[in-house]
């Protein structure tokens, strides 16, 4: 759902006080949903910005996130701070399984965003120290000379972009998990069709002249780092996470610190050919990458003449080799150290190793690292260096969470009337939902407001489920519904859609602790994090502390940490992470026993729901043979 400001196409910022303990937008997000906004902002707020006075000399990084609903740029000095940021619309097209967008459309917001961004921080172009991108796992297609070539079945010429979230590929996707690769262990034993080779042979089979017309398919983050600077190296990140593409084929050649161009060695060759894309393999896999780098490494001669004019800075700036959004903001928050006096392990090794990073939008991608590969069914890794250089990388992932909250809200019979209150009241939807939620506990007496839902239960998987049980065909439950169309019953179904997510998180975090992961901390960044409520829902579902990150932004901040490695500010991307991360607020699950009782009862329902629809599926199956 756009705001009328996004459907007017204007660059959207505002001025902020700057409060320590902010959390941030996630990626990937749609334009102004109601889980983008924290619940203490007015909802037409796109993005923060902080107003500082101008010294000569600063140090500054620049921090690009393309969203699913639109660009977002950020400035951030040495110290982490955000000094300010704004945001622009991208269109987005629907049909059915089919999601896409338009690079050229997404290249145009970047710029618009970035020169906005620049004003309001009062930051000049020449200030800028270093330049890095983050972005959806779309996937790109252009021609020799850079043109868009279509990807929809309308034609449309635009339509260049297989946005992340795009499920056209699952027959496509089931066929390629029949095979025997072993690259299938690195992706939790079976390709989602939310990741490349789906896509890629989807439109081989329905798109032949598009196919043809092809000279490189990128994923959007490589392809925006690509535009600005004509390096055509792609990142380990987006390569080993979504290409399956064997990072760790690099391990005996290569360290953090001293990171080159690599010539492509990870590609399984007998893959491709097997799966039906051998056409990929041809020229050193000139059209899928031939040369491959640790995020953060320098691209290039930097910043191109041509991006520079268009983005209102200087020619030459370093940018560094990009990041998945998701993983971007994991690189954002992940080094996040507490506030003295709380119970936290001391700094070292180990102390990531424990934590999870939640990057909360309209879904939400679950990162946690480990020293050594640890494989888990049906979640997705591990992928070697994909976020931090030298840890094995673990993402699990739910595919609809701020969406679906947007979807349970919009589509209730009285979300226009609480939207108009909300608005006449400058708070946002959620906030007024939280509200009714704490009268509605008290005029019930209800023990806890957790309780309100002890009737009615959510089967969040509306999109399928990504992990940990990775079914693309699971479809959502609700259990308890009545003829009731109040605003209470809509906070209600609001708070159980809520809880659904949560006991998601639960399930994909006691999976990964039961294959070797000690998880035991969450940080959580995005939109979503801003709702105070689902922060401590999760945190009593879980039973983990979660962390929220100081800066609101922790995705550009992923962003920017790209560039001031590829300025050589830092030694390494790890280095760097540990400067410019910041701990603001910390939220603890609750310490009243029968609230565990309670959510262990309803995480019970919640798997048992899983299982009926199971059965359901084969009785209707068996019915239909």
């Amino acid at each position: 759902m756009m705001s009328p400001e996004e459907e007017k196409g204007q660059v959207s910022s505002s001025v902020d006080s700057g409060s320590d303990s902010s959390s941030v937008r996630g990626v990937p997000t749609p334009l102004h949903s109601h889980s983008s906004h924290p619940s203490n902002t007015n909802p037409d707020s796109m993005s923060s910005v902080e107003m500082v006075t101008s010294f000569p000399s600063r140090t500054i990084f620049l921090g690009v996130d393309v969203g699913t609903g639109s660009a977002r740029a950020g400035l951030f000095d040495d110290t982490g701070k955000l000094l300010g940021s704004a945001s622009s619309p991208i269109q987005i097209w629907k049909e059915h399984d089919c999601v896409e967008q338009s690079s050229t459309d997404i290249w145009h917001a970047i710029c618009a965003a970035v020169k906005a961004a620049c004003s309001l921080a009062n930051v000049s172009g020449d200030e800028v120290s270093g330049l890095g991108f983050a972005a959806t796992c779309s996937l790109v297609s252009v021609d020799a000379d850079g043109s868009p070539v279509t990807v929809s079945l309308s034609g449309d010429a635009r339509r260049n972009v297989i946005v992340w979230m795009d499920h056209r590929a699952i027959k496509q996707s089931e066929r390629i998990n029949t095979c025997n690769s072993p690259v299938l262990q690195y992706c939790g034993g079976a390709l989602s069709p939310e990741m490349q080779p789906p896509k890629l042979l989807w439109v081989k089979e329905n798109l032949q002249e598009s196919w043809s017309m092809t000279f490189r398919w990128m994923d959007l983050s490589d392809w925006l780092s690509y535009r600005a600077t004509g390096d055509d190296t792609r990142s380990l990140c987006t390569t080993v996470c979504k290409w399956t593409y064997l990072g760790h084929a690099h391990m005996h050649q290569m360290s953090e610190k001293d990171s080159r161009d690599m010539e492509a060695c990870g590609w399984d060759d007998d893959f491709w050919e097997e799966i039906g894309l051998g056409d990929l393999v041809d020229g050193h896999h000139a059209k899928i990458g031939r040369s491959v780098a640790f995020p953060g490494h320098p691209l290039g001669a930097g910043l191109t003449g041509a991006a520079a004019k268009e983005l209102g800075l200087v020619a030459g700036i370093p940018v560094g080799t990009s990041l998945i959004d998701a993983h971007a903001g994991g690189v954002g928050v992940l080094e996040s150290k507490p506030i003295s006096g709380e119970n936290f392990r001391e700094d070292g090794k180990e102390n990531i190793c424990h934590r999870m990073v939640l990057v909360c939008g309209t879904s939400t991608c679950h990162m946690a690292v480990s020293e050594s590969k640890l494989f888990i069914p049906g979640v997705w890794g591990p992928f070697w260096s994909a976020m931090v250089p030298e840890y094995w990388l673990t993402e699990g992932g739910q595919s609809a969470t701020g969406g679906l909250l947007d979807y349970i809200i919009d589509n209730h019979v009285a979300a226009p009337l609480l939207a108009n209150r909300a608005a006449s009241r400058s708070i946002s939807l959620m906030e007024l939902l939280n509200k009714i939620l704490e009268t509605q506990m008290n005029d019930l007496k209800a023990p806890f407001l957790s309780a309100l839902t002890e009737d009615l239960h959510v089967l969040p998987d509306y999109h399928g489920n990504r992990s940990p049980i990775a079914d693309p065909k699971s479809k959502g439950i609700v259990s308890g519904l009545t003829l009731d169309t109040s605003e209470k019953q809509l906070a209600l179904l609001y708070l159980a859609t809520i809880q659904g997510i949560a006991y998601g998180t639960r399930h994909i975090v006691e999976h990964c602790n039961s294959h070797g992961h000690k998880i035991d901390t969450l940080l959580a960044c995005g939109g979503l994090s801003k709702n105070h409520l689902y922060i401590q829902e999760h945190a009593d579902i879980t039973g983990c502390p979660i962390i929220l990150p100081r800066e609101k932004e922790s995705v550009l901040l992923g962003a920017a940490i790209l560039g001031a490695v590829a300025a050589k500010k830092y030694s390494g991307l790890h280095d760097a992470m540990k400067a410019l991360n910041a701990a603001g607020q910390i939220i603890h699950p609750s310490t009243n026993p029968n609230v565990k009782k309670f959510h262990d009862a309803k995480y019970r329902v919640f798997k048992e729901l899983y299982e009926q629809q199971l059965s359901h599926r084969s009785i209707m199956k068996e019915a239909l043979s």
